[in-house]
């Protein structure tokens, strides 16, 4: 029997607040992931449907929907040599889904009711806010779903971090990044808080790629060494 849109509301509300769902998400997940892409298109409208520079499928929230699709298969490619217990596809695409409703917030049109300065704070804000609230789930996932610990949570989840941001800052597709570094900003707008915040990401994120890739190589090496004496 197919679970009830009320039973897919409070399982999803439970994943947001760091609790295990029912047993049902296995079972139907296509109902889980269709919910999930649901929040995930409209978080990529609320995102975009203001900015002056993204393209019609950013608009759509066409682009935030292919994104999950390609993190979930990166997520579970990079965590997979670290031999995770329960570990596929399709659990990591439905929990990445099921993370999207806090993001959101991004809908909020600040800038209508704000001042500039505090539109930019409030952008700022959410998004630290969203970000650090699925970094710290996907913490959780790896810890609970994934039965991983110690050094290969924290590589795993900072790992396929900073990939993400160094490409999203060499692909330029917030067009914003090669502005700030050559100067040529344009217009103020709501969202130049939160463009500083990506560029200063993206920067850490280079720096510390290399040492978190080093990192990950030794945790895959004891896993299969682990394995072979198990």
């Amino acid at each position: 029997m197919q679970p009830s849109f009320g039973r897919i509301i409070v399982d999803a509300l439970g994943v947001l607040m760091f609790r295990r769902p029912s047993a049902a998400i296995s079972e139907y997940w296509p109902s889980y992931l269709a919910f999930g892409l649901f929040f995930t298109g409209l978080a990529g409208i609320g995102r975009y449907w203001d900015n002056p520079r993204a393209e019609w499928w950013q608009q759509l929230g066409l682009g935030s929907i292919a994104y999950v699709f390609v993190l979930a298969l990166l997520l579970w490619f990079v965590v997979a040599p670290l031999r995770p217990k329960r570990w596929s596809y399709q659990s990591v695409l439905v929990f990445l889904t099921l993370t999207a409703p806090p993001a959101v917030l991004y809908a909020i049109p600040v800038e209508r009711f704000l001042p500039l300065s505090d539109a930019q704070a409030a952008n700022a804000w959410f998004l630290f806010v969203v970000a650090a609230w699925r970094v710290a789930l996907l913490v959780w996932f790896l810890r609970s779903a994934a039965g991983l610990s110690g050094g290969a949570v924290g590589v795993a989840t900072l790992l396929p971090l900073t990939l993400i941001i160094v490409a999203l800052g060499v692909l330029n597709l917030e067009h914003v990044v090669f502005e700030i570094m050559s100067g040529n900003r344009g217009a103020a707008s709501g969202n130049d808080m939160a463009y500083g915040v990506v560029f200063l990401l993206t920067s850490l994120s280079l720096i510390a790629a290399p040492f978190l890739f080093i990192a990950y190589v030794v945790l895959v090496f004891r896993a299969y060494r682990r394995e072979g004496e198990s």
